[in-house]
């Protein structure tokens, strides 16, 4: 059985997210359905360079209270994701690429949202010209550091990067670089 929606409310908006609660009818019968809406795609960024490493930033998260280890990502603010990935790289790293390619797409939490996201695989790795650490700063970003990509998966296995999204997006770069098949 397809899933109907009969009524929908906004119950929460602001520039980043919408929140609304459907009453819908599925394979249980009727019921109600809370859904996140990201305003705009996401965007994530496997930053590998020439001696396999793959540039990790650190975070705290507020909404989990954790430090966290993850790839460059944001939002697309609007802009074409390519756009994005290139301006979130160079904000959380101070690095810029000279090839972007685009190896994968895919929803975070789709059983609960509508949040679409690109995954894209950075190298020919640079310093970026007259790059801030405040932006770095201002995301709460503590740590930028490059790890073996062996390692990386070591640390997946291991527990010590549990950010779901910057998991997904290291398989895409794992399946792409024919690390995995």
């Amino acid at each position: 059985m397809a899933w109907r929606t009969d009524s929908s409310r906004s119950v929460y908006d602001n520039r980043w997210i919408a929140v609304r609660e459907d009453s819908v009818t599925g394979p249980a019968g009727a019921g109600v359905y809370g859904v996140v809406r990201m305003q705009h795609p996401a965007v994530f960024v496997v930053a590998v360079d020439a001696q396999d490493r793959v540039c990790l930033v650190t975070l705290e998260r507020y909404p989990t209270g954790n430090r966290s280890i993850e790839v460059p990502a944001g939002g697309t603010d609007g802009e074409p994701p390519r756009e994005a990935a290139e301006r979130e790289l160079g904000e959380e790293t101070g690095l810029r690429a000279r090839e972007f390619t685009d190896i994968g797409f895919m929803y975070a939490l789709n059983g609960i949202a509508d949040a679409p996201e690109h995954v894209y695989l950075a190298t020919g790795l640079e310093p970026l010209p007259g790059a801030d650490t405040t932006e770095r700063r201002d995301e709460g970003i503590d740590d930028v550091s490059w790890v073996p990509f062996p390692q990386v998966l070591q640390m997946i296995r291991d527990g010590e990067i549990t950010d779901g999204e910057t998991i997904a997006a290291l398989m895409f770069a794992a399946i792409h670089l024919g690390r995995v098949s």
